[in-house]
């Protein structure tokens, strides 16, 4: 028999189950469960500064190569796609947000998590603070300028460099941040229940599951009915031979994973092959819809039940920055997520705990964004054959 690993999803269904029969146990035991409590506590926190602490590098190594392979295949192709995925991702952001705005209030309870609660808090033993080397937007900067100078300087030393970093930086996400998520979700959610406020979240995080599922599913309608119209082509038909894409992403929560089957079901959309070979490996670190509208109902539900008050402006400057730090972090688990965590601080304003809240209704069922990253991947690839195509569709060599 073959050992069969537990995927993500599982393991956050686990750390939910597990930190909610703890927080009940924790709140039975007296001083016994308060110092468990307080044990669990510090860890909270510790993982929370490492958080802090390798944001800006998976920026600085995830980015900057990005930038300097994109620099590689320069062209009016290459710089339309990333135009379009922008606009599109950014665009998915928007509309997430104001869809999820105008939905999540009508069955989600305004200050629920603020209001709830006995009063108990817990302190962890050790407080330990872990800066980072720099703020996120410094590392996206740095990032920019070293991934374009490596461009324009054809660096191949500054270019392996960047390309170690990346490596150390995707080892470091792989071994310690991802198996140490599900226990950080855990001690949230166990301190959430030992001190009462479980009942508000978890009536919540369906709710936002079912939200952003639907707002994806009508956002792609959108926008393949946009690019049908660009392309000339049956939007309807073409979404539908996208189907086993979405259905193998939403299975295994990988947008690059599926870049084969992606492939296909661009030929079956009749698009040309040296169109879909170029398009979807690089929409697939690019372009972002489905991560988008999941991030914004995530968010938004977080500053619902906390009772928050976070201007549209700041939503927009956030938006602007998540299309840029969510490149080519597909190609790490969670990367997406982990490359928004500096923003959601830096720039919304949340707090750790509030974070923790968001991931864990990001990751409750992470399959769905993936499934939509890769079905809006052939809408770009539609548009860039309108106008780049060949007339060379099903794989003419």
């Amino acid at each position: 028999m073959k050992n069969r690993k537990i995927g993500m999803f599982g393991r956050i269904i686990i750390a939910i189950i597990g930190g909610v029969a703890l927080g009940f146990l924790f709140a039975k035991c007296g001083i016994a469960g308060d110092v468990a409590m307080r044990i669990f506590k510090t860890f909270n926190v510790f993982f929370a500064q490492i958080l802090k602490f390798i944001v800006p590098l998976l920026i600085l190594g995830l980015v900057t190569p990005a930038i300097a392979d994109a620099g590689k295949g320069a062209g009016k192709m290459l710089v339309a796609v990333m135009a379009f995925s922008y606009i599109s991702t950014c665009a998915a952001a928007l509309f997430g947000y104001f869809s999820a705005g105008e939905l999540l209030p009508l069955y989600v309870q305004k200050g629920a998590v603020a209001a709830a609660g006995n009063g108990k808090a817990f302190l962890p033993y050790v407080d330990l603070k872990i800066p980072p080397v720099c703020d996120v937007l410094t590392a996206l900067t740095l990032a920019f300028m070293v991934g374009t100078g490596i461009v324009f300087t054809n660096s191949a030393s500054l270019k392996k460099s960047v390309d170690d970093f990346a490596e150390i930086v995707k080892f470091t996400i792989v071994k310690a941040i991802i198996p140490g998520l599900p226990v950080y979700i855990m001690t949230m959610i166990c301190e959430m229940t030992a001190s009462g406020k479980i009942g508000a979240m978890a009536g919540t995080m369906m709710k936002v599951i079912g939200t952003g599922w639907a707002l994806t599913i009508v956002f792609l309608i959108i926008l393949y009915g946009m690019a049908g119209i660009i392309a000339r082509r049956n939007p309807l038909r073409c979404l539908w031979n996208m189907s086993p894409a979405y259905l193998t992403a939403l299975s295994i929560a990988s947008s690059s994973a599926v870049i084969p089957v992606t492939l296909e079901c661009c030929e079956r959309n009749e698009i040309s092959k040296d169109v879909r070979n170029f398009v979807i490996p690089l929409c697939a670190n690019v372009h972002m819809v489905g991560s988008a509208i999941k991030m914004m109902a995530s968010t938004l539900a977080v500053m619902i039940i906390y009772g928050l008050d976070i201007p549209f402006a700041n939503f927009l400057h956030f938006t602007c920055m998540f299309a840029i730090a969510a490149v080519a972090a597909p190609g790490v688990m969670c990367g997406v997520l982990m490359a928004s965590v500096g923003f959601l601080e830096s720039i919304l304003g949340l707090t750790q705990d509030q974070i923790a809240v968001m991931m864990t209704f990001y990751m409750a069922l992470d399959g769905y964004g993936p499934a939509a990253n890769v079905t809006g991947d052939g809408a770009i690839a539609l548009i860039a054959d309108r106008f780049f195509g060949k007339g060379q569709p099903q794989g003419a060599n």
